[in-house]
């Protein structure tokens, strides 16, 4: 195993211990009957500790197969440059976000991100990134609005 290997390994090794230790915890939480049936005060600490151990798993496993040749290379500079753009990107989202507004802001973030995430081989689909945009913007401020009845930045529209 080279360094890499072992290091993805001990990572995933990390995280099942650590889902088991959590799942272990969790059992220890009193249940309380309740009109919600089975979900109660563990219901979500066990959900996030069976995921913690299904991701572990899954690093373990992948540190396990052969690396590919295409993979042995390091980060080229074209990913860096990916990177630098998308926290760029998120910052002028965050600053925009309270003078535009949430849906405004977040489509046009989103459309940019998914323009930028696209492979340099393939033309980026613009129609279908802004319908998929806006779909998610526009859920994503309704659940807020009338299921958590949270106001989310207007901006623009007054909405």
């Amino acid at each position: 195993m080279d360094r890499i290997t072992k290091r993805e390994f001990t990572v995933g090794a990390i995280m099942l211990a650590c889902g088991l230790g959590y799942m272990a915890l969790t059992s220890q939480i009193p249940h309380i009957k309740n009109q919600y049936g089975f979900v109660d005060a563990t219901f979500v600490p066990y959900v996030l500790s069976a995921i913690m151990c299904l991701l572990g798993v899954l690093q373990i496993l992948t540190a396990r197969q052969p690396a590919k040749e295409a993979d042995a290379g390091a980060t080229t500079s074209a990913d860096q440059r990916t990177v630098f753009k998308t926290i760029a990107l998120i910052i002028a989202y965050v600053a925009l976000l309270e003078p535009v507004g949430f849906l405004l802001a977040t489509v046009v973030y989103l459309v940019i991100q998914f323009t930028l995430l696209t492979p340099a081989d393939r033309k980026p689909n613009i129609p279908l990134y802004a319908l998929i945009a806006v779909l998610t913007s526009g859920i994503t401020y309704a659940i807020f609005r009338y299921a958590f009845d949270m106001v989310l930045p207007v901006g623009l529209f007054g909405f």
